[in-house]
């Protein structure tokens, strides 16, 4: 698990670490990284309390399948991070 980030989302928010990009392919062949995919699988960290009447589904430590272009990127102490709607998220694995 990742460390404590000081960063607390709001409303139906979500922060997720995304998964590394995969370096093989599953017959052995090594990927460049120009060719590598942006990952649609994270780790959430960190969820909000959600709306009103909603409230959030996922908890921090769950992995979750999201959109290929969901969410926006943010740094945070040299760590890339994804900041997302719960609504991005496609499933829990």
């Amino acid at each position: 698990m990742a460390k404590k980030l000081n960063i607390t989302p709001l409303h139906d928010r979500v922060i997720v670490q995304p998964a590394a990009a995969e370096e093989k392919t599953a017959g052995g062949i090594i990927i460049p990284d120009t060719a590598k995919e942006k990952p649609q699988r994270g780790t959430v960290l960190a969820a909000g309390p959600g709306k009103k009447d909603e409230p959030v589904t996922v908890k921090a430590g769950d992995t979750v399948l999201y959109g290929k272009y969901a969410g926006t990127e943010i740094t945070v102490e040299g760590a890339e991070y994804l900041i997302m709607r719960e609504s991005d998220i496609l499933a829990i694995v």
